[in-house]
Order: structure tokens, then C-alpha cells, then sequence
């Protein structure tokens, strides 16, 4: 039987990575402009947002039922009530929440702006865990910091249509989140439950719909008559379809590449991102100081994750890798990146790669931050 060369094998390899990174910030993208084109008065005209993310955590939470319990694609974990009541609940509680704020951002301020305030990730993050005890504080981290805020405060300046209820809305999400990040590194890794994205959803999703029904139903029912809903529903499904797809492509990707890559690649997307919502609403305007309070922000994000990789490397002792050098080793050993592959291989990868930069958005805004314990330390929609 005839077979491909090395150097074959691994350009391959490298195809296949970056085909993962294009369906990445393809996926984070579309949801995000896609989420915003849902709720915009201006567009579809459906100004539930608490509605669309129980339609989201709704469909995922089937979908992983089906995966588990009918199809048996995954197994599940050893779930107690302890660990589901004392872990579980709050997590969903804090993720519940960050979706629910960061989607009613989406009503009052752009796109742009939005994604520009999410380099406050990191801050909020980094806050957290000092106040947890899951990270020390440090003078150069604390200095990137302070950049980061400088750079956010510059671009809040020069923003034109400057709301104060959506910037609230999104900084508390982002805040919730953070929190999220750190719980589940606390609650979650401390008791050494791996979940895989199959099994999160299973068990995070039904619980977050239940925790956003209450505010649903005091805060989005009494407005829902149904003869002002414009309800379409392969509009919805499509998008629920979407956020899901985004979580396990976020999975691929980070089995796939390195934490520097990874990077790399949010930050391409954020600035794709920044430009396609002022084409696909040009309601939303750009200005100068907009772009250089968001290029000095990102300055401290990229100093903070040189900062986190290097600390995670050094703890493993392990060299910085390039792609084609982690290509080729996963190539040797024949690594499979999809969520089908073993938990226990997975925690050892993944976590000595993604555990390095709680700043990383893509699993505030998306609706993926589902991606278990075991990345939860990664994170900007």
C-alpha cells in the first residue's frame, strides 16, 4: 500500500490546521453579526435577548441529550448531586448571566465597540483570580493592566454612540464571565471532572435555561405578544445551529495549535470583525481614537498572553512551538484533534496549551464557553 511522504503528511497536517482557524473565525464572526442582526431594531427587529439565549442553551442542551443518552457518541461523567449542586450550578449560574448581558449589549451599543470593550477581558479575569487566590499579583502583570484599561477608556472616548446602559450591560457580562473562568478552574479542576464539549452541554446548558427563565419571565414575557413577535423558524434554528457549530470548531482549533496561534488567530478576527460590522451595519461608525485606544488595549493583551504562555511553558518545560514543529509532532504520533478522542490525552494537551490566557474572548460572546474545565482558562465575541 502506497504511502504519502513525511514532509506530504505534515503539509497536510498544516492544511488542516489552518482550515480549522478559518472555520474558527468564520463561525465566531457570523455568530456575533448574526446575534446582533436578531436583535437590532434596525434589522430583524427581535429585541428578546434572554429569549434568543434560551433558544440557544435550549437547542444545544437537546442536542447533547441526543449525543449522550440516544446515540451514545460520548459517555457520561460520574456526576454526583455534591458536585453538581456545589460546581455545576453557580457555573451555569455566571455563564447564564454573561450571555444574557452580553446579548442586551447588542441592543444598545455596535458591533465595534462591543468587541473593543471585550479587551477588558484579561482585567477582569486577572481581577478575579487574585481575589480567588488562583493568581498572584504581580507588578508586570498588573502594568499590562493598566494598559489594557488606558487603551478601553481611550476607545470608550472616542466612541460616537456612547451608551451607558449597553457598555454597563457588556462590562458586567464580561466581569460574569470572568468569574465563570475562575469557578470553574476552582470548583471544577481542583475535584479533577473533565468534560468534554459534548458532555458540558449536556449538563451546563439545561441549567443555564433554567436560571435565564426567571428573568425571562419577569423581564421579556410581559412584552411578547404574540402578534409583535416576528418569529421565523429557520432564522432561529440557523443561528442556534451556529453557536453550537462554533463550539466544537473552538475545540478542533485548540486541539489542533498551539496557545500563540490561538492568539494570533483572535485577535486576526477581532479586527476582521471590527470591519465587517461597520459594512454589514453602517449605522456603526469607526474613529480614530476608537483605533488607537483599541490598538494600545490590545498591546497590553498581547504583552498579557506572551506573559501567561511563558509561565506555562516554563512550569511544563517545554519549548515554544511553531506550527510546523507541532504539525509534524502530532503527525508522528498520529494525534486526532476531534472530540471523539479520549479525555484523559485531551486534558494532557489542551491543558498545558490553552491554560494560558483567561483573556481570550471567543468564549464570552460566542455562546462557547462550554468547552469544559479543561480550557476554561483560555477565553474575545
Amino acid at each position: 500500500m502506497y504511502k504519502l511522504p513525511a514532509g506530504r503528511m505534515i503539509n497536510k497536517q498544516l492544511l488542516l490546521t489552518y482550515l480549522y482557524l478559518l472555520i474558527y473565525i468564520c463561525l465566531s464572526s457570523g455568530v456575533i453579526l448574526y446575534n446582533k442582526w436578531v436583535l437590532s431594531p434596525k434589522h430583524f427587529k427581535f429585541p428578546f435577548p434572554i429569549t434568543l439565549t434560551m433558544i440557544h442553551m435550549g437547542f444545544s442542551g437537546v442536542v447533547a441529550f441526543f449525543l449522550v443518552r440516544v446515540f451514545k457518541v460520548v459517555a457520561p461523567v460520574k456526576m454526583t448531586f455534591q458536585i453538581y449542586a456545589t460546581c455545576v450550578i453557580p457555573i451555569s449560574a455566571f455563564f447564564a448571566s454573561s450571555l444574557w448581558f452580553g446579548n442586551t449589549a447588542y441592543l444598545h451599543i455596535s458591533v465595534a465597540f462591543i468587541q473593543m470593550l471585550k479587551a477588558l477581558m484579561p482585567v477582569a479575569t486577572f481581577l478575579m483570580a487574585v481575589i480567588y487566590g488562583t493568581d498572584k499579583l504581580r507588578c508586570d502583570v498588573f502594568l499590562n493592566m493598566v494598559l489594557v484599561s488606558v487603551g478601553v477608556a481611550i476607545s470608550s472616548y472616542g466612541e460616537i454612540h456612547f451608551n451607558v446602559i449597553g457598555t454597563a450591560f457588556q462590562v458586567t457580562g464580561i466581569f460574569a464571565e470572568a468569574l465563570r473562568l475562575v469557578l470553574t478552574q476552582v470548583l471544577l479542576q481542583k475535584k479533577g471532572l473533565s468534560l468534554n464539549p459534548v458532555t458540558s452541554l449536556y449538563y451546563i446548558a439545561p441549567c443555564s435555561f433554567l436560571f435565564l427563565f426567571i428573568p425571562w419571565y419577569v423581564l421579556e414575557k410581559p412584552g411578547m405578544e404574540i402578534s409583535q413577535i416576528r418569529f421565523n423558524f429557520w432564522i432561529f434554528f440557523s443561528n442556534a445551529l451556529c453557536a453550537l457549530a462554533l463550539n466544537f470548531s473552538i475545540f478542533l482549533v485548540i486541539g489542533r495549535t498551539g496557545a500563540v496561534t490561538i492568539r494570533v488567530a483572535g485577535v486576526l478576527k477581532d479586527w476582521i470583525l471590527i470591519a465587517l460590522s461597520t459594512i454589514v451595519f453602517p449605522e456603526s461608525t469607526i474613529t480614530g481614537l476608537n483605533i488607537i485606544g483599541y490598538a494600545i488595549a490590545l498591546c497590553g493583551v498581547v504583552m498579557y498572553n506572551y506573559l501567561k504562555v511563558k509561565d506555562v511553558r516554563t512550569a511544563n518545560q517545554l519549548p515554544m512551538e511553531s506550527i510546523p514543529e507541532r504539525a509534524s509532532k502530532e503527525w508522528k504520533l498520529e494525534k486526532k484533534s476531534d472530540f471523539y478522542s479520549d479525555s484523559s490525552t485531551n486534558t494532557r494537551n489542551i491543558g498545558s496549551d490553552a491554560g494560558v490566557a483567561a483573556s481570550d474572548s471567543f468564549i464570552v460572546d460566542e455562546e462557547a464557553p462550554l468547552l469544559q474545565s479543561k480550557i476554561s482558562s483560555l477565553k474575545s465575541t
